[in-house]
């Protein structure tokens, strides 16, 4: 209503900012592979993967949230970096963000993931293999769909920080060895750049790292993300009692880690706390980031050496010029002493054992200059026998 009394019409456009204020765009995608985009309020996603706003708040962009891996009741909450989603027993949700480094993880769940016609064919002839040929065939991957897309997020993050690793590598080497050679203030201003590159990269490096230890070491927090085995209600992630959520994907790091292992995890099918298969899934991925850690520790000590190298040449540089400065020291000294004999003598004061003695002037001046000499050879003599000039 206007001052006036008159009733002004809402903008209809004002109001479906208001509407569209709280909602965000997320990417779908089920367990074919097919994705859609949904443009949705957090309460929506919250009722649709059954989680806390707290747990929905860890992937908020605009919040700065250590790497997070939440298992919840029916949803794992990921915060990995750049890749922030939910993943669910047959769907996951990925923030849509305008992030150019989202695209190979799309694609690549798009690749992990079977098409529709190979699910169902999966599903018929699953019905006819039986143990020992699960157990032989060691190429196959028998995983849950949650891990599958789990194992897509890890590859992708450990990759992405591999691959700074690399650059930041590539660049810092060459400019530490320029600098040893030359010490100006733009290699140690490149250098300088560089160094703080590295520790912002460390410290994230580090989170995932240590994510993923505090995982492996709390067997509830791993069990926590069987929901396709919480969903189906029974004791085992292989059991063919449940419903037929887990199909065959491509072979990856995870599930190439050994014949004998793939066979230890179906042999223990009957224990309900079975996270053996996670366990090396987690493993794998711990060792990747864990070698990609080692590499910038060994980064931080060469430029901790390098470091400790230009300190001991600049020190070197000092030192000389500390042995100039005594060199100069001792010549001011021998002349002050010569300059003192000359001011004596050229004094105008009129004294009797001037006259008819000329010779004297050049003796004074060449006893004077020896004697000074004589001095200055003494103190380097003296420095050099308390070690503080070098011979």
């Amino acid at each position: 209503m206007g001052r006036g009394g008159i009733i002004v019409p809402a903008d209809p456009q004002a109001v479906t900012k208001k509407k569209t204020a709280g909602s965000r765009s997320w990417m779908l995608m089920n367990a074919t592979g097919e994705s859609t985009v949904l443009d949705v309020d957090k309460y929506a996603i919250m009722h649709r993967v059954q989680i806390h706003a707290r747990d929905l708040r860890i992937l908020d962009p605009m919040l700065s949230y250590p790497s997070t891996i939440l298992g919840r009741e029916k949803a794992i909450v990921l915060n990995l970096e750049h890749i922030k989603a939910i993943i669910t027993a047959d769907e996951v949700l990925l923030r849509d963000l305008p992030d150019d480094n989202l695209a190979p993880v799309v694609e690549e769940l798009k690749r992990r993931l079977p098409p529709a016609n190979a699910i169902r064919e999966g599903q018929a002839e699953g019905k006819e293999l039986s143990l020992q040929h699960d157990i032989d065939n060691g190429e196959e991957d028998v995983s849950p769909f949650e891990f599958r897309a789990l194992e897509v997020a890890l590859e992708a993050i450990c990759s992405y920080l591999a691959a700074r690793t690399t650059e930041l590598e590539t660049a810092a080497y060459p400019a530490l060895d320029e600098l040893t050679s030359k010490i100006s203030s733009r290699n140690l201003d490149r250098v300088r750049k560089l160094k703080s590159a590295m520790t912002r990269l460390t410290a994230r490096v580090q989170k995932v790292r240590d994510e993923l230890e505090q995982l492996l070491d709390d067997d509830d927090d791993m069990a926590d993300l069987y929901l396709s085995r919480k969903l189906a209600g029974v004791s085992s992630p292989v059991s063919g009692s449940g419903p037929a959520n887990w199909f065959p994907a491509s072979p990856t790091i995870g599930s190439k880690i050994s014949k004998a292992s793939r066979a230890s995890v179906i042999t223990f099918r009957g224990d309900e706390n079975d996270i053996e298969e996670l366990e090396m899934l987690l493993e794998a991925y711990f060792m990747q980031i864990d070698g990609t850690l080692n590499k910038l520790t060994t980064l931080r000590e060469y430029i901790d050496d390098t470091e400790d190298y230009i300190n001991i040449q600049l020190d070197n540089h000092r030192n000389q010029l500390i042995q100039l400065e005594l060199f100069i020291s001792s010549g001011t000294v021998c002349l002050s002493i010569f300059s003192l004999v000359a001011g004596v003598f050229g004094m105008n004061i009129p004294y009797t054992w001037n006259d008819n003695h000329g010779y004297m002037f050049k003796w004074v001046v060449i006893v004077t200059g020896v004697s000074c000499a004589v001095l200055f050879f003494l103190i380097l003599t003296y420095a050099r026998s308390k070690g503080l000039v070098r011979p």
